[in-house]
């Protein structure tokens, strides 16, 4: 064989193992967008049962298809707090069965060996089920305007150019069974740690088990590679794959590193295992296949049943796995005087891991946005406290407007996480929550600014030595408690995304706005009648403005949950709220009616 022939060869294999990782990564994308919505249900339902966390693990992974991703995500939950190391270490293990369903599928290679199948059967031999495949995902992804068909038409689509990959490599590797070079370099890596290596590295590369197991099952159609060389690259395979979690650990806590330590360990040590005991029966007993060729049916098995047998042999060694990963990252020392770092439990919950599903890193931005509320309104709450001359605090001041600059960069943070997640592929829906997203965070924000800007006031009264008169306190009360409700019930609309609680906010701003102009109108009064100084009096209306404005960014938070439902368009903020103050809604009325009796100033 000549040189310029071997080159051909190899642009053609390379052009194969091109169009097989793409197809796999449309594959896996399309997978992933079916799955997104529920892919944070299933891993949130994760308990300190590790069994369950291995099947969530193995079926995460099988639905999304790239072990690789499960892991990275896994590390980025951990990062955020969400998931406990006990629980990661469950799903890796299973994300490490769930990804051998890659080898299963492409073993249908092995039938375009077969001269004795029929029709039906020939129809299932990649060289006809890829085109058929990849036409049907064409159909349903042009003409459906469904993005879960969408979906669904993409991943076929992927499924049929990864075949079409495998076909290209299977025919581009074929010839160089001629090549006694080639024969030799397998025949060296039955030596059991040199294709341990070789397994790895390959991997390590490619970043990918799936598609370095896809690439040997396309060698083996050369019927060079034996059963004898093919066990230890499929072993060096598992450890290679732990490349992606250790690289995407890197600048994350210490709990996260442990889980990419986690992975690493639990590969490693299983193949020692299963090295051990395989080739210790081998020497012993023997085996008859040994130096026969091994088919794609064969290293998917083997690939399997390495995942199995390993999970269930460490299973029940979890917790040493654990304390072996916590001794290599180890905590620091407590030194006199300093708090220990497990004091600082300060989690980067807007993990850029996470974006790797777009499902999940959309809902852990949602729940920093509710955060993000709670603290508005604990801090509206807090305020309050600071207008009582009895109960007002510097301490409990400075601690409130440490609160809201909390706020401040936690709405730096979310915008730009949030622009992160515009970067993805998302579905319509997924666009619309994080357009919802962006407007909650900047109305939760203001809120807060609303909030600080009442403490500021109380701050003022304080440092006058002057305060309201009872009958002003005993109105702000009766106003603050319709704020206080309305706040809220803005919070937990957005944590549940409350459509029938949403509808409820408008009636209430109505009788805050209400509430706001009888007393402006009173507090006139008494300036005119000299009842109340003009100092006093400028901060009361201050204090009403402020007030009115909060219960306004409320009546948003509602307005937009409400249009993130409306598709294709979110809704019009102005339309809703002057259909709804134009009088015809009865169901408004009748609530706004109950808030006016509830909040009466009487």
């Amino acid at each position: 064989m000549t040189a310029s022939e071997i080159i051909l060869i190899a642009i053609k294999a390379f052009g194969g193992v091109a169009l097989f990782i793409y197809g796999m990564v449309m594959l896996s994308r399309g997978l992933e967008k079916i799955s997104s919505g529920k892919m944070e249900k299933v891993l949130s339902g994760l308990t300190s049962n590790i069994f369950k966390s291995v099947m969530l693990g193995a079926f995460v992974t099988a639905a999304i298809q790239s072990s690789g991703a499960t892991t990275v995500i896994v590390v980025g939950m951990v990062n955020a707090g969400i998931l406990k190391l006990r629980s990661a270490i469950g799903v890796i293990m299973g994300a490490n069965i769930g990804t051998t369903i890659t080898g299963q599928i492409l073993r249908l290679g092995d039938l375009e060996n077969n001269e004795n199948v029929g029709l039906v059967m020939s129809l299932l031999t990649p060289t006809y089920l890829a085109p058929m495949i990849a036409i049907a995902g064409l159909l349903i992804y042009m003409l459906c305007k469904n993005d879960t068909k969408k979906n669904v038409g993409e991943s076929l689509v992927g499924l049929g150019i990864l075949f079409t990959g495998m076909l290209s490599m299977t025919s581009a590797v074929k010839p160089l069974s001629e090549l006694e070079a080639f024969r030799t370099l397998f025949a060296t890596l039955s030596n059991p740690i040199l294709g341990i290596i070789a397994g790895a590295v390959v991997t390590a590369l490619l970043q990918s088990s799936s598609a370095s197991v896809g690439i040997l099952q396309a060698i083996s159609a050369t019927g060079i590679l034996k059963f004898s060389s093919a066990f230890p690259i499929i072993m060096g395979q598992n450890i290679g794959t732990c490349v992606t979690s250790i690289i995407s650990a890197v600048g994350t806590s210490k709990n996260a590193k442990r889980a990419a330590m986690v992975h690493l360990y639990f590969n490693v040590i299983g193949t020692v295992l299963f090295l051990v005991f395989f080739y210790s029966v081998k020497a012993l007993i023997g085996f008859s296949f040994w130096d026969d060729p091994i088919d794609m049916g064969g290293i998917a098995n083997f690939h399997t049943l390495f995942n199995v047998v390993v999970t269930l042999v460490l299973l029940p060694f979890a917790g040493l796995i654990e304390k072996l990963a916590c001794a290599t990252i180890r905590d620091k020392e407590i030194k006199e005087g300093i708090d220990s770092e497990e004091k600082e439990i300060v989690f980067n919950t807007l993990d850029d891991r996470l974006l790797k599903s777009p499902a999940l890193a959309i809902q852990q931005a949602s729940n920093s946005v509710i955060d993000m509320g709670r603290m508005a309104h604990q801090n509206f709450i807090g305020m309050r406290k600071l207008f009582n001359k009895d109960e007002y605090s510097d301490t409990e001041s400075a601690h409130l407007k440490d609160n809201e600059e909390a706020l401040d960069i936690m709405e730096d943070r979310l915008n730009a996480y949030l622009v992160k997640i515009t970067e993805c592929e998302l579905t319509d829906y997924e666009n619309r929550r994080v357009t919802e997203l962006l407007h909650l965070t900047s109305e939760f924000e203001r809120i807060g600014d609303y909030a600080m800007n009442l403490i500021e006031i109380a701050d003022k009264l304080h440092d006058m030595n002057i305060e309201f008169s009872d009958s002003a306190l005993k109105e702000l009360g009766i106003i603050s408690d319709a704020v206080q409700e309305i706040i809220r019930m803005a919070v937990e609309t957005v944590k549940n995304n409350d459509t029938a609680l949403a509808i409820k906010i408008e009636p209430l701003e109505e009788t805050v706005d209400y509430l706001n102009e009888t007393l402006k109108a009173r507090h006139i009064e008494r300036l005119k009648e000299g009842k109340c100084v003009v100092e006093t009096g400028i901060n009361f209306l201050d204090t009403l403005i402020n007030l009115e404005r909060i219960s306004d960014h409320c009546s948003n938070v509602a307005v937009y949950v409400l249009g993130t439902q409306k598709k294709p368009t979110v809704l019009n903020r102005h339309e809703y709220i002057q259909t709804q103050h134009a009088g015809g809604d009865e169901a408004f009325n009748n609530l706004t009616k109950e808030y006016m009796a509830k909040y009466s100033l009487q």
